[in-house]
């Protein structure tokens, strides 16, 4: 028998039932929340976090804080540009916190190249991209010194004195004046010297191809460094801060000490056998002592960022103090920035205005006599006294008879001298867009940059050398100010037609760059009777001299660009540039510039199928840049009109007017032809990345300034005019990994390798060679190639040197004694002359290197960078002084010379007095300039997030440091890592202010 249920119950049931279900439904939907980081613990904000398979969804907020309803058994979606898409399920958890790992590709998607971007996966010519966090990790003063080791190609040699600007070239010595890359910031032509904040730094890009920087024309020849400044971001204020405190130590040499001084010095009197210097033995100076101190540099930065849907806004402020490692150096800049833009429909406007101030003091200033710290400091005795009242101005230096030295004491210098320059900077611009259509873009931009400096020098009473004249105190002072104002309209077409994309870009650019300088002089200054200071000011004091001069240049240009890719395989860019400049006549003042690169992708090619390779691109550029690398008017005669000849009968006295710098109307553009090749691959999954590229680089028509005779006329420089023919050839590549290998621990490392190939092809002018000192350059062969005597050992017997005899039986070096030196009678005539120079060895490296490397793991980070040049040979100022004994210094300690005792040394006997011992012009001070040096390594920690939602931060870092506190190398001197200013003596280590080991501790934190 069946039951039956009255309808009202079941109804009762059925209801019961739907409302379980109901129930355990809504029992499996909850809030998850939870934090979005990256890999290295900072919040990402603004992630879009979907429920996989609905379109429920969210964002995260600025400190990477999400909230979304999901069940407990779906899965998460998180997606941001510039990081990989990632799927997390939420296995009934009510706080999911997800890192999101950068997606390589992407954040390297957009890549400034002038007057526009491209993605860089559709690179067709050979650009280096350097990000902000490589720079800034470093303590620097300059955009060059930060770029040191992180790209291949690119050479930088800096030096630690405050406010040093490093020397940068990119693939090699292309002419014969100087090696500077222009500078292009937020689309500004400028300079990024000592008065611009890294800190301000987004990216970097270096164009380093005539393909690429073909857009800039006559001025890319030396390669051109884009860097864009840093913009504000969707979302509420954000306020970051950061301070970096650090030490900084110099090297020193290592000098003999008074007992061992005096013992070598007493020996090279006898053995010359003329009176040992009566020598002060209470004295004993530690003259790197008394010179050399600990440095301090502080770096203090604060920045405001932010913006709308349809704005943004960056704000920042800088402090960068420099007290350097000698006395009376010093350097300080202080500098603010905006940036701004903002959108309206279809019109767009923007500025980036910088501003700074600087101040550097230098010990000397410009006269002959003034001494170099890091020469004098071996040349001075330890037996002579830092003070000495008998002397003028009361300090120590050499005196005749008891210490013959011309060394100058820089401490007198730095009391005597002071010498500062101050300079104020405003530079920046302001841009318009116009969208009037989808694929139409007008741009139309002002840049104004104008610099005021300030040179002022205080010459007071007083000596510091031996010997030296009376000279009147005096103030030397100019002021000066420069200004450029571009001009930039461009119009960009962009439109997709099926499988084939176009780009085409056409603009003109006007700017004109001025200089204006006034300087006055006053001599025997008034002094303060009470605190016996100078006034140094210009209205006091006699024998009064000013003068002043100004000059201007301009620039008119046209410029095309075109874009075309195929179905993401075939690509290429075509570029034209047309620059006429003032600094040419009329018959030259034009010149084109034009470029075209081709790119093939064979990894997106049905019959590719290598699933370990994720792209594969092949490269090839041919482009032709230009330099007008002289003055404003060479071009033009000068005239001096401060002469006066004698006329007439009553032999009066007329002024004239005569020409004294022969010019050159025929003065024309530097031409540089310049063929890449290159490779970009990329496998398992962008993990390993490399780049490949060989060049030729031949720059033509060089400008150089030759020589002549006085008795031509020419008394205002030498004459420039097209000649040389320089070539550079060079295989560069970087192999780059990064890899994620779980929530927790991340790595990335990178290598970058070139090799160089400089040659003079020919001088021009009737020439085949010139020389400077200890180089020749000379057709057929690198630019400064050492051209000295060479030694072949020590004799060891008066049978020795009688038995050195030239084809005819003539005695080579007959006034030799044992323990000299053996020189080569090259030329065979039995005589050691100039004629006996040979070529012995190159300036030029045979491969550079830079190793980057970076490990985090959790809240910890840490990175290196290594640097490396093998094979150059370097000409060792310091050895060439200390270790020649005929002019009178202190010695290198330890030094063991020939005496019939001790033969067995490469250390030839020591005698006062000049022999062919002491010749400065022989491969004896040569060495092999080879050194890897751990340029910076760092330790970070940042705080958890748990931390910081206590305490209110979105991020606080900690940070230790340390830069060049490791260097291997064989060569003797301070730096091996040295610079100088001359061309043709590159190889030469003369004084040059080394690097500093530096040791720093940061702080970073935001809200």
């Amino acid at each position: 028998m069946r039951t039956k249920l009255p309808f009202n119950f079941k109804s009762f049931l059925i209801l019961a039932f739907i409302l379980f279900c109901v129930q355990q439904t809504f029992a499996q939907r909850t809030e998850v929340t939870g934090t979005i980081t990256s890999m290295n613990g900072e919040p990402v904000p603004f992630v879009n976090v979907v429920v996989k398979g609905t379109s429920q969804g969210t964002s995260a907020d600025m400190d990477g804080n999400y909230s979304i309803i999901a069940d407990g058994d779906q899965t998460l979606v998180f997606s941001y540009i510039g990081y990989k898409t990632m799927e997390v399920p939420i296995n009934n958890q009510l706080v999911v916190n997800v890192f999101l790992q950068e997606d390589i590709a992407a954040l390297d998607e957009v890549v400034v190249v002038g007057y526009g971007t491209q993605s860089k996966k559709d690179l067709t010519s050979a650009i280096s991209i350097v990000k902000s966090d490589q720079i800034q990790k470093r303590q620097t003063t300059t955009v060059a010194e930060s770029l040191q080791g992180l790209a291949a190609g690119v050479n930088v040699r800096g030096g630690g004195q405050p406010g040093q600007e490093a020397k940068i070239e990119i693939r090699g010595l292309k002419n014969l004046q100087n090696a500077n890359p222009l500078y292009v910031i937020d689309g500004l032509i400028t300079t990024a010297n000592r008065d611009f904040n890294p800190n301000d730094i987004e990216s970097i890009q270096i164009l380093k191809d005539a393909a690429a920087a073909a857009i800039y024309g006559s001025r890319a020849a030396n390669g051109v460094i884009i860097i864009t400044t840093k913009k504000g971001k969707q979302g509420p204020l954000q306020v970051t801060v950061s301070s970096k405190l650090s030490v900084t130590e110099v090297p020193r040499y290592d000098l003999a000490g008074q007992e061992e001084f005096v013992q070598l010095n007493n020996m090279a009197y006898d053995n010359a056998g003329i009176p040992r210097q009566n020598l002060n033995l209470d004295v004993n100076t530690d003259w790197q002592d008394e010179v050399f101190r600990t440095g301090l540099i502080q770096d203090q930065n604060v920045s405001f960022s932010g913006g709308g849907e349809n704005s943004s806004y960056f704000m920042s402020g800088n402090y960068f103090g420099n007290k350097g490692t000698v006395i009376d150096t010093k350097f300080d800049r202080v500098s603010f920035r905006v940036n701004s833009s903002g959108k309206k429909g279809i019109f767009s406007i923007g500025e980036n205005l910088a501003l700074s101030k600087s101040k550097n003091v230098e010990i000397g200033g410009p006269e002959a006599m003034r001494g170099n710290p890091f020469i004098d400091v071996v040349r001075l005795f330890p037996t002579i006294p830092v003070y000495d009242e008998s002397n003028p101005g009361g300090y120590g230096y050499g005196k005749s008879g008891v210490a013959n030295t011309f060394a100058a004491n820089p401490v007198a210098i730095s009391n005597l001298i002071d010498q500062t320059i101050e300079n104020f900077r405003i530079r920046g611009n302001v841009w318009a867009e116009l969208d009037p259509f989808p694929f139409l873009k007008y741009r139309v931009s002002f840049g104004y940059e104008t610099s005021f400096d300030n040179f002022k020098y205080l010459r007071k009473l007083g000596n510091w050398t031996l010997n030296q004249p009376y000279d009147a105190s005096f103030t030397n002072q100019n002021r000066a100010q420069s200004q450029t104002k571009l001009l930039e309209n461009t119009l960009t077409f962009k439109k997709d037609f099926d499988k084939h994309n176009f780009t085409l870009l056409v603009g003109a650019t006007y700017q004109k760059d001025s200089y204006e300088q006034i300087n006055g002089l006053k001599r025997n200054l008034l002094i303060n009777p009470n605190t016996g200071e100078y006034f140094d000011v210009l209205d006091l004091g006699d024998q009064a001299q000013v003068g002043g001069f100004r000059n201007e240049a301009i620039l008119l240009s046209y410029l095309g660009r075109l874009e075309y890719n195929f179905d993401d395989r075939y690509l290429l860019n075509a570029v034209f540039r047309r620059d006429g400049s003032s600094r040419f006549s009329d018959e030259n003042k034009w010149s084109n510039f034009p470029s075209l690169s081709l790119a093939w992708r064979l990894s997106n090619e049905s019959f590719f199928n290598v699933e370990s390779i994720s792209d594969l691109k092949l490269r090839a550029s041919y482009g032709e840049l230009g330099s007008g690398n002289i003055g404003n008017y060479e071009y033009q005669g000068f005239i001096n009109t401060f002469g006066a000849v004698v006329m007439g009968t009553g032999q009066t006295l007329y002024p004239s007017a005569t020409q004294v710098r022969l010019a050159n109307s025929e003065l024309r553009w530097e031409t540089l032809k310049q063929t890449n090749i290159g490779l970009d691959l990329e496998m398992f999954k962008s993990k390993l990345q490399v780049t490949a590229d060989y060049f030729i680089a031949k720059t033509e028509n060089v400008l150089f300034g030759f020589p002549i005779l006085l008795s031509t006329g020419n008394d205002g420089g030498n004459p420039i005019a097209n000649a040389a023919t320089v070539e550079n050839r060079g295989f560069e590549f970087n192999v780059a990994y990064n890899n994620v290998i779980n929530n927790d621990l991340s790595f990335n490392a990178s290598v970058n390798f070139t090799k160089l190939n400089n040659k003079l092809i020919n001088l021009g002018n009737g020439l085949n060679e010139s020389i400077q000192d200890n180089t020749i350059t000379r057709a057929g062969e690198p630019v400064g190639m050492w051209y000295v005597l060479q030694t072949d050992g020590l004799f060891q017997s008066q049978e020795e040197i009688e038995g050195y005899t030239d084809s005819a039986g003539d005695m080579i070096q007959s006034s030799a004694l044992p323990g000299d030196i053996r020189f080569v009678d090259v030329n065979d005539d039995g005589e050691i002359t100039n004629e006996d120079k040979a070529v012995v060895g190159s300036p030029w490296p045979d491969f550079e290197m830079g190793l980057n490397a970076g490990v985090t793991y959790k809240d910890f980070d840490f990175s290196m960078n290594w640097i490396g040049s093998f094979g150059a040979t370097v000409y060792n100022g310091f050895r060439s002084i200390v270790d020649r004994f005929d002019d009178d210094s202190n010695y290198r300690a330890g030094v063991q010379p020939w005496t019939p005792e001790n033969p067995n040394t490469d250390f030839p006997r020591v005698v006062r007095g000049t022999t062919l011992n002491s010749r400065g012009d022989s491969d004896r001070w040569l060495e092999d300039g080879s050194f890897a040096r751990l340029k910076y390594i760092g330790l970070g920690y940042s705080l958890p997030k748990n931390t910081l939602d206590k305490i209110g931060f979105s991020k606080v870092r900690l940070s230790l440091s340390a830069q060049n506190i490791i260097t291997i190398t064989g060569y003797q001197g301070l730096d091996p890592e040295f610079s100088n200013n001359n061309i043709f003596q590159r190889g030469v280590d003369f004084g040059s202010f080394p690097n500093v080991q530096t040791y720093s501790l940061g702080v970073e934190f935001g809200f």
